[in-house]
Order: C-alpha cells, then sequence, then structure tokens
C-alpha cells in the first residue's frame, strides 16, 4: 500500500465554457480529508486511516483537473444526473409525450447522456471546512429532458468519518430524476491491485436481473443459492462465478441490488483484510448499483501512477432502479412542479474489529 497526499489545488485551477474550476478540501477531527472539484460536483480523494493508522487514499482519481478532462473513464467521483444509470433505447414517455435521449451506452441512454452533469462545473459555497454545497440549474431540453432542474447537492465530512451526501432537486416542468454519486473505491489504496479480494456484505433479498444490454427485465429475482448473496460477508472473487449468464452480461457485477433498509440501517458493506478499512453505506435510495469496475480499460493512469484496469475499483451507486421511465411497477422517478426530490447516502469509513 502507498501513502498518499492531497492533490495540489493549483493543479485543479482550469476552465470549462467559461467557468473556472477549483479543488475543496475537508478535513475533520480525526484526520480523515476528502477533496472535492466543482467539474462535476465530484469526489477527487478520499484519505482514511488504515489499521497502522497511515492515511490511505482509497478513492480513484486524477491529480489534474486537465487529467479528469481527458479520463478515459468520464465518471470518477461525479455527481450523476440527470438520470443515473441506462434508460433503454433511448427513450421514455411522459405525460403522453415522447422524449429521445441521445444513445451513449450501445442502445441505452447512461448516466445523463455524454453531457450529463458530469460534464458541468457547477456553482459551490464551503461551510467552514466541515460542508460544501454544489449547485447547477440544467436548462429546459438539455440532453433531451423536459423541464429545467434546479439541482443541490451537498458533502458534509462528520467526526465520525462519514460522508455525507444530500440531494435535493426541484423542477418547472415534469419530468424524470435519478441521482447518485459514482466514487470509485480501492480499500487497500486507489491504484492499489483489483478488489476481488475484498469482502462484501449486502442484506438485500433481492435484485435484477438484466438483459444482453444490462436492463433489467422489470422483476426482482431472489439471491439464494445465486453470485448475488451477499447476506453473509464473503469475498468477491468467491462469489463471482464465470458461468452465471448474468455475471456474463455484466462482465462482472453491475447489478441493482434492491434495498430493504432505512437509512440508519446499514445498506452494504464493503472491507479488505489487508488494509483493515470498512466502509459502510446508508441510503434512502430504493437500489445500490453495485459495480466491479468492469469496463475499466487500462488507458488511465491514476493519482499513484498506476493504471486503472478493469475490476480494481468498485461503485456502490445508491439509487432508483435503471429504466425507471418505462417501467411502472419500479419505483417513481417522476418529478412534478411544486414537488422537491431529496435523496441522502451516507459513506461511513471505519476498521475492521
Amino acid at each position: 500500500m502507498t501513502i498518499y497526499t492531497l492533490p495540489k489545488h493549483i493543479d485543479f485551477e482550469g476552465q470549462v465554457n467559461a467557468k473556472n474550476t477549483h479543488l475543496f478540501t475537508l478535513k475533520n477531527r480525526t484526520g480523515m480529508e476528502v477533496a472535492f472539484t466543482d467539474f462535476g460536483a465530484r469526489i477527487v480523494s478520499i484519505l482514511v486511516p488504515d489499521k497502522n493508522g497511515n492515511l490511505i487514499d482509497v478513492a480513484l482519481g486524477f491529480k489534474s483537473i486537465h487529467d479528469y478532462f481527458a479520463a478515459d473513464e468520464k465518471y470518477h467521483g461525479a455527481s450523476v444526473g440527470r438520470y443515473a444509470n441506462r434508460i433503454a433505447n433511448g427513450r421514455f414517455e411522459l405525460e403522453g409525450k415522447t422524449y429521445t435521449l441521445q444513445q451513449n451506452n450501445g442502445p441505452n441512454s447512461l448516466h445523463g447522456g455524454p453531457q450529463g452533469f458530469h460534464n458541468k462545473v457547477w456553482d459551490r459555497q464551503v461551510s467552514m471546512q466541515k460542508k460544501v454545497d454544489f449547485y447547477y440549474t440544467s436548462p429546459d431540453g438539455e440532453e433531451g429532458f423536459p423541464g429545467t432542474l434546479n439541482v443541490h447537492v451537498s458533502y458534509e465530512l462528520s467526526n465520525d468519518n462519514e460522508i455525507i451526501i444530500h440531494y435535493r432537486a426541484t423542477t418547472d416542468k415534469t419530468t424524470v430524476v435519478n441521482l447518485t454519486n459514482h466514487t470509485y473505491f480501492n480499500l487497500n489504496g486507489e491504484g492499489d491491485g483489483d478488489i476481488l479480494s475484498h469482502m462484501v456484505e449486502i442484506p438485500a433479498e433481492t435484485y435484477l436481473p438484466i438483459d444482453e444490454h444490462a436492463i433489467p427485465f422489470g422483476f426482482e429475482s431472489p439471491v439464494d443459492e445465486t453470485a448475488f448473496d451477499f447476506r453473509l460477508a464473503r469475498k468477491i472473487v468467491e462469489a463471482l462465478n464465470p458461468e452465471d449468464e448474468q455475471i456474463q452480461r455484466g462482465h462482472g457485477y453491475d447489478h441493482t441490488f434492491v434495498n430493504k433498509q432505512p437509512l440508519t440501517q446499514v445498506a452494504a458493506t464493503v472491507y479488505s483484510e489487508v488494509s483493515g478499512i470498512k466502509l459502510d453505506v446508508f441510503t434512502t435510495e430504493p437500489g445500490i448499483q453495485f459495480y466491479t469496475g468492469n469496463f475499466l480499460s487500462g488507458k488511465d493512469t491514476g493519482k499513484s501512477g498506476n493504471r486503472y484496469l478493469s475490476q480494481s475499483a468498485f461503485c456502490l451507486e445508491t439509487q432508483h432502479f435503471p429504466d425507471s421511465p418505462n417501467r411502472s411497477n419500479f419505483p417513481s422517478v417522476v418529478l412534478k412542479p411544486g414537488a422537491v426530490f431529496e435523496s441522502t447516502t451516507i459513506y461511513k469509513f471505519g476498521l475492521v474489529k
């Protein structure tokens, strides 16, 4: 494992569409540090103590804003929207009108389109080195979505080593909204090998099987006696069955687990026996997309100087279900004028006991 330091602030001073980019750092009383940039309202680094007391950067990312611009993987640490995950065939119907989106993932629209929220410079405000608030107004018709959407994403770092993420959105026209954070984690340290030996525990009883385009069929399937049963903690490599048709379709794990836990209960846990670092996830969202970084290409070189290879990180993307605008039986993602979308997710770091 390599001990890291935060990127320099000057390396994140750039400009996108006449808006300046910056780096912001929060630090708590225990020494944990989290850095953010307003480009994509994204997490750049997460420094947490390992079992030996060393600060380890567990979030994949880059040393400079220019590396983010040039990256092969565009979503590192980003706030993703207007619709996180996939919409089948880049189409959905809302109030009798069909909306067509750009297909940027085979036949699907993925993560709000190529010019989604990850590719915007957000407005920001930092509060006493404890909290950073990002704001973005998505105009009516942006990437094909209806309505002017006002979005607020806040990150708060607690003294209990929690990153508390709160999402809020309002619209002036009926639209669809699905927001998430797309941090890639490696609890041995970013760029430090694969994550297949990480231990995973997800209390979900069901998950959403997908077709050959990674779109859910529309029903929940029991995890019992499958590669998706993480109700008791087990290593990813021990669960990952290459003969499983669902694993083949996702090229690994890239599936939504159905979350029934309230915000006060752990919805997912991952830990490393090597570093001793544990990540607990809490969320108000009905789904968690467990993704094992299957499509990391190795083209990107991270902060440590190591290439980001396939399955060198995992994501736990708290969100509504993929393709929900086309599935009336899924929890609704429709937001109407006068209503407020709100969601909370907590990433809490600690040590394995």
